[in-house]
């Protein structure tokens, strides 16, 4: 597991985000991705149409590559309502970088 997390911690920006757009994609359909580009600045419930079943799957996904560590589902689980509604793919990946 150190050996995970070795490899994850030098993982830069831009590798972090090809990897969560390639878990996105996986969830939401690759027809989807086909019209509408995944971007840092995607929202996941306005941009990406993500319902919460998806969002409860991304975490699983996100826990699955990146470690046990990743505590995606609680930090979902704090945000207040407005910044969930809002919540945009390069709010995740302020947040990776900071567990990772």
């Amino acid at each position: 597991m150190d050996h995970l997390k070795k490899e994850t911690s030098t993982r830069t920006r831009q590798e972090i985000f090809d990897k969560v757009s390639t878990i996105l994609a996986a969830i939401i359909g690759e027809d989807f991705i086909d019209e509408y580009e995944i971007t840092q600045e995607s929202t996941f419930t306005g941009d990406l149409e993500m319902e919460s079943i998806e969002l409860v799957e991304f975490s699983e996904k996100l826990k699955a590559e990146f470690g046990e560590e990743i505590g995606f589902a609680a930090w979902l689980s704090n945000l207040e309502l407005e910044r969930l509604v809002m919540l945009k793919v390069n709010d995740v990946l302020d947040y990776l970088e900071e567990c990772l």
